[in-house]
């Protein structure tokens, strides 16, 4: 590691091994950080993604609701839901799962990983359990990853919810009150067309903004539910690497979710231009230029009635 050397030195030896593709050797596994971190990158994968579309089904349908009904039972329950999610420690959630569904109830699978101990791993085409599964015909094993898969995607997923629905309520109400939205009632549009044109099509980009911040916190911090469950990831790898003070392997795992959640930043600014048509690419001056547009081309314009006698 180079411990000899200046700082500066050791700085400078690690940046060029990072362009080598070398993240050091981790002691504690005998394997490269780099041939570690790519190994366990598609576990985790699995969960931030099951857990994130679990938490984007719960938050958004919820918080439209909420945010059409101000003051009724339906938004008082989604503030009370997004309450209770903000205010739910992980391990504490994690831990009442596994006791009722797996020590009471025995309907969950022991939570010792992506799948039982006695079922047969597929090759190893992608490192991801469930996708090489599916891709070699073992059912078996699937649909076992996927009962495994449950319970750590809930936890994540319950919790993840409560700021999708916050953000997609804040953004309903502001959006319903506007006057555009009060304009296509006057002009007697149906309430589904005002509520996927208008109401939905405008709230995306918050939406999106608040999935961002889900996704990357569930790439990024999912260390103590990976621990509880014994889920094979990043988190995992990351916890075992601080108790034993693997130094590269620490190392490599910021830096890994560093370059993801850039790019998962620049991914999302990227969808803002799908989400919302009004949204441009380009520099500030090339808006001069443009010939103005329709806020959502495609949309019926409906003209006001008429006003003059027959």
């Amino acid at each position: 590691m180079g411990l000899n050397r200046s700082l500066a030195a050791q700085f400078w030896s690690y940046l060029g091994n990072i362009v080598n593709g070398s993240l050091g050797t981790s002691y504690t596994t005998g394997n490269t950080v780099a041939h570690d971190l790519l190994t366990r990158l598609p576990a985790t994968a699995e969960l931030a993604v099951s857990s994130t579309i679990l938490a984007t089904i719960i938050g958004v349908p919820v918080g439209v609701a909420a945010g059409l009904r101000e003051g009724s039972v339906t938004d008082w329950a989604g503030r009370a839901g997004a309450i209770i999610g903000t205010s739910i420690p992980l391990y504490w959630f994690g831990l009442v799962l596994i006791a009722v569904f797996y020590g009471k109830l025995h309907i969950a699978p022991a939570p010792t990983g992506e799948v039982n101990a006695f079922a047969a791993e597929p090759p190893g085409y992608t490192h991801s359990l469930m996708l090489d599964s599916l891709l070699s015909g073992n059912w078996q094993t699937f649909f076992d990853a996927l009962w495994h898969l449950a319970l750590p995607a809930i936890t994540l997923g319950i919790v993840a919810s409560a700021p999708i629905l916050k953000i997609t309520r804040s953004a309903t109400l502001d959006i319903a009150g506007s006057d555009h939205v009060r304009t296509a009632r006057a002009y007697g549009l149906s309430r589904w067309e005002i509520l996927k044109n208008d109401i939905l099509r405008n709230a995306a980009t918050r939406v999106l903004t608040a999935l961002r911040i889900v996704f990357g916190f569930l790439l990024g911090g999912s260390i103590i539910v990976e621990r509880i469950y014994g889920w094979p990831g990043l988190g995992l790898y990351a916890w075992n690497a601080v108790t034993t003070t693997d130094y590269d392997a620490i190392q490599g795992y910021i830096l890994l979710i560093g370059v993801m959640y850039v790019l998962l930043n620049l991914a999302i600014d990227l969808l803002y231009a799908v989400a919302d048509p009004r949204v441009r690419l380009g520099a500030p001056g090339d808006l001069r230029r443009r010939r103005p547009h329709a806020a959502w081309p495609g949309r019926r314009v409906i003209s006001p009635p008429s006003i003059e006698g027959d």
